[in-house]
């Protein structure tokens, strides 16, 4: 794909892109779940406050960072990828914003990278959300991975979500594609 037809085509997507990217997530998960509820995260009331990662039952939580690729620029300084005021653009530890190294990175062409998330690896803390949402386009983002979810009756993170952006809601209320197309 040629540079411009590129960026043509990720700032297309820019306007809305994390509402189309978690909408398709939950249409896809949610879809076919037992039971009428789920919980989810509205990414717009989310502070990425690190309670996800501590607060789940699970010992390892069902919240994870999902990435929006039609919103990212792909660029070689990700806000989510490393720490601000980094000195080297390399993968060295000090340097990465994700404690727990779920973020990748793959060279596209100059000066364009590809990021992918590690679901295996993420813990989700938020950190990765919280730079890409301060330096970035907001192209990550959290969400409850539905296969993962207990659908426990009273959400111990929902409970202590400063933000209130965790709530149990249907599948018609779920954040959907056609809504926001």
């Amino acid at each position: 794909m040629e540079r411009r037809n590129f960026l043509r085509t990720c700032s297309s997507f820019l306007a809305g892109g994390l509402t189309l990217a978690s909408g398709g997530f939950l249409l896809t998960k949610a879809n076919g779940r037992k039971g009428d509820l789920f919980w989810q995260i509205d990414p717009y009331k989310c502070t990425q406050c690190g309670r996800c990662e501590t607060d789940c039952v699970l010992t390892v939580s069902a919240v994870k960072c999902f990435h929006a690729n039609r919103v990212c620029g792909y660029c070689d300084l990700c806000g989510g990828y490393y720490r601000p005021g980094v000195k080297e653009l390399d993968t060295a530890a000090e340097n990465m914003m994700c404690p727990t190294g779920a973020i990748r990175r793959e060279f596209v062409e100059e000066p364009y990278f590809e990021y992918t998330i590690d679901e295996s690896l993420c813990t989700g803390c938020g950190k990765c959300v919280k730079g890409c949402t301060s330096f970035g386009n907001g192209s990550l983002f959290l969400q409850i991975d539905q296969e993962k979810c207990q659908q426990c009756n009273e959400c111990a993170i929902a409970r202590v979500c400063p933000s209130n952006a965790i709530e149990r809601v249907s599948y018609d209320q779920a954040y959907k594609m056609k809504d926001h197309a």
